[in-house]
């Protein structure tokens, strides 16, 4: 046996160990890999749904809504772009959890510890989303975006509170992942899907990725009426 060949056995060896090791620590795998089916991110297009279907993309964009309001400041969540955002996000690696420690076991921490589920943001989504529908139209007769606003706030306080039973998924993290996601695509640069038109950006006079402040930096408590800039390359 030649050394590459001893090189490969002892990293067969390794892996085999690592394995059954990982096996006696959690038991089973506590989930089933891929259950959110994860599509390849297609060439880019502006309105193209890479992760969502129709009907969750709809239901996301009124959530997006009701967390963001409209109003004399700002349009919003959903014309701001947070749908697109939140589609694109879960179709890559933040998806499917791909910097965290999937191998359990499991256990129902303190709200300090963050979210424990084996499920990864694209599974929470995909199943979150198919249970409220079947509430919705259990207790209303119509999906989540058809409802009028009201009831959609009454559906999303009874995430909050964790009162509503959306099977396997933890309402309540479920409302806390949306909640973050629609905040993330509402005040990010543009160049990952929301904040359509530095809409939000323009509402904090934030000045956004300016190239250096070297003309203005001496300049005491005036305002600098900066216009926003984006990463986004415009000549693209």
């Amino acid at each position: 046996m030649n050394r590459r060949q001893i090189l490969a056995s002892m990293a067969a060896l390794a892996g085999n160990a690592s394995t059954a090791q990982a096996a006696e620590l959690s038991g089973e795998m506590p989930w089933e890999p891929g259950q959110a089916k994860v599509p390849p991110l297609p060439e880019p297009g502006p309105d193209r749904l890479v992760f969502f279907t129709l009907a969750e993309a709809e239901a996301v964009g009124a959530m997006a809504d009701r967390i963001i309001p409209a109003d004399d400041l700002s349009v919003g969540g959903k014309e701001a772009g947070c749908v697109r955002f939140i589609d694109r996000e879960l179709a890559g690696p933040y998806g499917r959890a791909a910097t965290q420690y999937r191998l359990g076991r499991f256990v129902k921490g303190t709200p300090e510890q963050g979210i424990q589920s084996p499920l990864a943001p694209a599974d929470r989504y995909r199943l979150g989303l198919a249970a409220l529908d079947r509430h919705c139209r259990t207790a209303h007769g119509k999906g989540y975006a058809a409802l009028p606003p009201a009831e959609q706030d009454k559906v999303l306080s009874a995430m909050e509170a964790g009162t509503l039973d959306l099977g396997v998924v933890d309402a309540k993290e479920m409302f806390e992942q949306i909640l973050q996601n629609v905040r993330e695509g509402f005040l990010a640069d543009p160049l990952y899907g929301g904040n359509k038109d530095l809409v939000s950006w323009r509402m904090l006079g934030f000045p956004g990725a300016q190239y250096d402040f070297r003309d203005v930096i001496d300049l005491k408590g005036k305002k600098l009426d900066f216009v926003p800039v984006s990463m986004i390359d415009k000549s693209l």
